[in-house]
């Protein structure tokens, strides 16, 4: 009888830093514009621009279609709060977000990614296992994360998010697909909203 095999998992310790290539000063207090933190993959937080953002089921497994309407209510929970969300889709095994962190009013600081990853995937593992009276990961612990630099098309990499369920087969159209918000665009001809007639 062979004995079990075992992989090596390698694990770097967690850790967070803050840095800053350039500072904002917001009622008198002095804020990093760039803070890194890092647990297993580097992450880097640009206030102020907008971040692609994928994160996945724990083992890839597929969410059921309740599941994602779940998942779905709780990435759109918080935009305008925490976030400004560009676009959203969530997938059979993964999620994928465009969205650029806001100022958290109470504490005068831009809302940490850390945060919103924690409030979006904890409360919907925690409405998913409740649903199915069970308690574990839904999401792998790790999300990887992107500052969408000025030199990239922010159109292109949301065209790229809403194709995602197309090049995927489950529609032939990203609108027929329930579980994609994007934000609508904008109408330059709309006069300024304090504009007075």
């Amino acid at each position: 009888m062979r004995p079990p095999l075992r992989v090596p998992v390698w694990e770097e310790p967690a850790y967070f830093a803050s840095f800053s290539d350039s500072v904002s000063i917001f009622n008198g207090r002095i804020i990093p514009a760039v803070t890194f933190y890092r647990r297993n993959l580097p992450h880097l937080q640009r206030d102020y621009k907008p971040h692609f953002i994928t994160f996945v089921t724990k083992f890839r497994q597929e969410l059921p279609d309740w599941a994602r309407d779940i998942t779905f209510g709780c990435c759109l929970h918080d935009h305008g709060i925490r976030y400004s969300l560009h676009v959203a889709v969530v997938m059979p095994d993964h999620v994928h977000l465009i969205l650029t962190p806001l100022i958290d009013q109470d504490h005068r600081l831009i809302v940490s990614l850390i945060e919103i990853m924690r409030a979006i995937k904890g409360a919907s593992a925690r409405s998913i296992n409740q649903r199915l009276r069970l308690h574990g990961a839904i999401w792998q612990e790790e999300s990887f994360d992107h500052v969408l630099c000025s030199s990239e098309n922010l159109d292109a990499k949301i065209d790229y998010i809403l194709q995602n369920p197309v090049r995927a087969g489950l529609v032939q159209d990203w609108q027929m697909y329930p579980w994609v918000w994007r934000r609508p665009a904008a109408n330059p001809y709309a006069p300024p909203e304090n504009c007075l007639a």
